[in-house]
């Protein structure tokens, strides 16, 4: 065998077996978007569960202890922002995404905001932009792990603005979309004031039965608000981390498509060159065979 044909036959071995490490890859990815896909198609009817029951609470008393519990200040100059990326690669421009579109969007914004990232590559591709970093959160690896990074975010950077009632939060993430793969989106978290209250008691109720709530409604009322926080969280994490996979699946598909191609075109040339070689050989034969047969005539 040639020098050439050794060396496209150890290329072709190589490319061969980093498209069974991209075809894994691909087969994880999948799997993770499915798990996160469903985790946000149940996460969406319980998040429109909460609201109804806010907004039944603040129809029950507009102008009573419900009422009175929200705040009526306008926007704070004091902004905060959590922005959801990524800890891995082979996303694509998923976190330049991300953070592009935040860095737009808080430059519009009063004051100088305080961010907390999700995500070390996110976090460097803020960092790098100037904004001031407040924090660095991990990145979960399974929809079981998304309810202790919300915990963990709510004990470090809402409590505190809760209770102050006057910093307004905002929360960056990428969310799935039919027909592309994501799309950067933002949600303000805080303040709960009237304007949110009011956003809520417009809400059409879905049948005709008027809602009744039950129990003292300034203690249902914080355990709503303490539920809403938490899963409007747990939702943008779990939106984040589907976008997150489906990206990264696209990275893989493309990625098996162009090795697809070039085991082909390496293929193509080295049988192109084993068919010369063999083609030299019978010439070889054949010459030999008629030198011998001019030296010994019949």
């Amino acid at each position: 065998m040639s020098d050439s044909m050794a060396h496209l036959r150890r290329k072709i071995s190589t490319a061969g077996d980093l498209q069974s490490v991209v075809r894994t890859m691909k087969a994880m990815a999948a799997s993770s978007v499915t798990q996160y896909e469903r985790s946000v198609l149940a996460l969406h009817d319980y998040y429109h569960t909460i609201e109804l029951a806010l907004s039944a609470s603040f129809r029950k008393d507009n102008s009573g202890p419900a009422a009175q519990h929200v705040p009526s200040h306008p926007e704070s100059e004091n902004v905060s922002a959590i922005v959801f990326g990524s800890d891995q690669g082979l996303v694509g421009q998923f976190n330049d995404v991300i953070a592009d579109y935040a860095i737009e969007t808080l430059a519009g914004m009063p004051g100088r905001p305080e961010v907390w990232a999700v995500g070390e590559r996110v976090h460097g591709r803020l960092a790098d932009s100037g904004l001031s970093l407040k924090g660095l959160f991990e990145v979960p690896t399974s929809v079981k792990g998304i309810a202790s990074l919300i915990g963990r975010i709510q004990v470090e950077s809402i409590t505190q603005r809760i209770e102050d009632g006057s910093a307004t939060v905002y929360v960056f993430h990428n969310r799935p979309q039919s027909g592309s793969l994501y799309q950067p989106v933002n949600q303000r978290l805080l303040p709960l004031d009237r304007q949110w209250q009011q956003s809520l008691i417009k809400l059409p109720w879905p049948n005709k039965q008027i809602p009744e709530v039950l129990g003292s409604g300034f203690v249902t009322l914080q355990s709503l608000i303490h539920e809403y926080m938490f899963i409007s969280l747990f939702r943008a994490c779990a939106e984040s981390l589907a976008s997150e996979n489906a990206s990264r699946l696209a990275a893989m598909q493309r990625a098996d498509k162009n090795i697809d191609e070039l085991l082909e075109t390496l293929r193509t040339a080295f049988h192109r060159q084993r068919q010369s070689s063999i083609d030299e050989e019978l010439f070889d034969v054949i010459s030999g065979f008629e030198a011998l047969s001019s030296m010994h005539p019949k």
